[in-house]
């Protein structure tokens, strides 16, 4: 919170505000998720048909060095897919604005007289905008593109690997050092620990309820190890 004290201005205005976080919050959350439940599951998998650690722990290193870098690689590739169409519109409207620039003010004018204003006042805004920067006034309020939710290809997928190696990390130290025979149950448990506690983590960090988040973390965790055990189960062969 600010202090009384403290001016509020345009420039510190989101600082209490939980939206700016959205971009590296998603891809830190689905990362460290992935990276716990992508590793507990395998390990998991691969322990319920196993009788040494040694297959477990090939299985956790690889999983956790193959899933960082397809993370990496799915988060550049998908996020960069979304600034390639948003780069597509902006030139689009850098066209529109040349060739058609009375249709396009009408535009902007009909979209603030949507959200409520009077229609001359309407009017009077996507003037005053057009003139001070008509590009902006149209990235803006017409494709919905800012600052705060425009896309960042390199922060995603930078955020997702470290957060899946990290989160990949924790389980691997479980296979590392819990009793091979009974290895599915640590597994299932700590996992359980981790994703909770990273559900705590991001709903703090995001502003949304605890136990809501811990919740559904933990279902579909519990979800996918149950499923990967049971595969172990009934296609397992000791090695």
């Amino acid at each position: 919170m600010k202090k009384k004290s403290e001016l509020l201005t345009i420039d510190n205005y989101l600082d209490n505000h939980f939206i700016h976080r959205s971009n590296w919050l998603r891809a830190t959350v689905l990362g460290a998720n992935d990276g716990i439940i992508s590793l507990s599951s395998l390990a998991i998998g691969v322990a319920t048909a196993s009788d040494s650690r040694g297959p477990i722990v090939l299985a956790a290193v690889a999983g956790l060095v193959a899933g960082a870098l397809s993370m990496a690689a799915g988060e550049y590739v998908s996020v960069s897919s979304q600034t390639d169409t948003e780069k597509a519109d902006i030139e689009r409207e850098i066209v529109e604005l040349k060739e058609m620039p009375e249709q396009e003010l009408n535009i902007l004018a009909q979209i603030y007289e949507k959200r409520g204003l009077k229609k001359e006042t309407a009017m009077q805004v996507a003037m005053e905008l057009t003139e001070h920067n008509a590009l902006d006034a149209h990235v803006r309020d017409e494709l919905g593109i800012n600052e705060v939710s425009q896309a960042k290809p390199i922060q995603a997928a930078m955020a997702s690997c470290g957060a899946f190696s990290i989160g990949g990390a924790l389980p691997l130290l479980v296979v590392l050092f819990a009793p091979v025979q009974v290895m599915e149950y640590w597994l299932y448990g700590f996992t359980i620990l981790f994703l909770a506690i990273l559900g705590i983590i991001s709903a703090r960090t995001g502003g949304s309820k605890v136990p809501k988040a811990v919740l559904r973390i933990t279902i579909w965790g519990t979800l996918a190890m149950g499923l990967s055990a049971l595969v172990g189960y009934l296609f397992g062969v000791n090695v």
